[in-house]
Formats: C-alpha cells, structure tokens, sequence
C-alpha cells in the first residue's frame, strides 16, 4: 500500500496533483492537511492543521512519500517574515515531519532561479529551502523549478493574467526556458517524483516542464 503526503493541496499547482493522486491506482491512500476542509474522497485523509500546529505527533505523518506544493508571494503574504514563514518555515517543517516518519521521496515544488545567495527575496528563500530539505537526507529528492505557472488560480491576479497572455502568445518563438510551466504538467513530474523518484537529489528546470509540457 503506498500512501503520499501532499501540503498545499488547495493551491494551483495543490490542486491538480491531489486530482492526480486520487485517480492514480499506484496510490492507495492520500493525506492532505489544509487549513480548511476540501472536498471528500474515499482514498483521502484530510486533517485540518495550521503552520502554528502541526500535530507532530499523528499517526497520519507515516507516509511513504510526500509531495510540496507550498507557496505564496509577498505580497498576498502582507509582509517579507509572513512570506519566509510559509515557503521556507512551513515547507520545511513539513519535510521534517515526514522524514522523521521514515518518509524516503520527497518532491518539492520550489521556483526557476533559486539561489541562497541571491540578494532577492523570493529566489534567496527557495534556494535556502532547497538546502535545507536536501540536508534531511532523503534516499530521493526532486526539486521541481518551474517559470512562470500557467493554469487556473482560485484568486484573480490581473498583472499575472496580462503576463500570462502574452507569454501563451510569444511560447512558440521563446526558447523553452522562457515558456510558461503549465501547473499540470508540474503536477505530473510531483506525483512521479513521490512515487518512483530515483536515488540521489534531482532538479527539474523550467526548461525540461517546458518540453515535457510538448
């Protein structure tokens, strides 16, 4: 029976991996904490945990591989500690649970250009999250770093619409790096990367989303 962890289920890219998952016949059970209950399934375990509680010690962290979808911006955040806490602290915490659960793959979906020395805020947090998960010791880790996400988002980001538009325009003449990374295909090399990720740390670029994307 293989049972995968997904945290930030109700996001985009959350969204289409949990789909993924539960209709997946190589996944028997899926666990998926959120902060507000999501819609039933009959291969599901929905907790409802905050990043203020993780209930360390329920029973439901036992996982045999686990899926990261976390993320935010600073601005929807409201403040540069407010965005750390939830893609560093809370991704972080997240993985640490289920390593210590016994947890051997783990996916991470972290962002194109992460660097911990980089000056900028949003690159610097995911480079220093990578580090950090790399460091638990996963017999399997795949950090998935997409561009510029395409899909459906629950909230209306107009600027992200605009450039949306114009990078589905321009993707036939950009090089591949530089397309959007459909939220779907994300979620197909998460799901992979959980359930049959190869020994060792792998990263996944914006241009490989692109070209698996076709």
């Amino acid at each position: 029976m293989t049972t995968i962890l997904l945290a930030g289920a109700t996001g985009m890219v959350g969204a289409a991996t949990l789909a993924l998952l539960l209709a997946d016949e190589r996944v028997d059970h899926v666990v998926a904490p959120t902060r507000r209950p999501i819609p039933p399934h009959a291969k599901l375990r929905n907790p409802i945990m905050t990043s203020d509680d993780l209930q360390p010690d329920a029973a439901w962290w036992t996982v045999d591989g686990a899926i990261s979808a976390l993320g935010t911006t600073r601005a929807k955040a409201g403040s540069a500690a407010a965005f750390r806490a939830i893609d560093h602290d809370y991704a972080l915490a997240v993985a640490r649970q289920v390593r210590a659960r016994g947890a051997t793959r783990f996916a991470l979906t972290s962002s194109m250009g992460a660097d911990a020395r980089s000056r900028f805020l949003y690159p610097r947090t995911k480079g220093e999250l990578e580090q950090a998960v790399e460091r638990l010791g996963f017999r399997s880790l795949t950090l998935v770093r997409p561009g510029f996400l395409g899909g459906d988002r629950a909230e209306h980001r107009p600027l992200e619409s605009v450039l949306g538009s114009l990078l589905r325009i321009a993707g036939p003449v950009l090089p591949p790096a530089a397309r959007i990374s459909p939220a779907a295909t994300v979620a197909e090399l998460l799901v992979e990367a959980a359930l049959n990720g190869a020994p060792g740390c792998h990263v996944v670029t914006a241009r490989m989303i692109a070209l698996a994307a076709g």
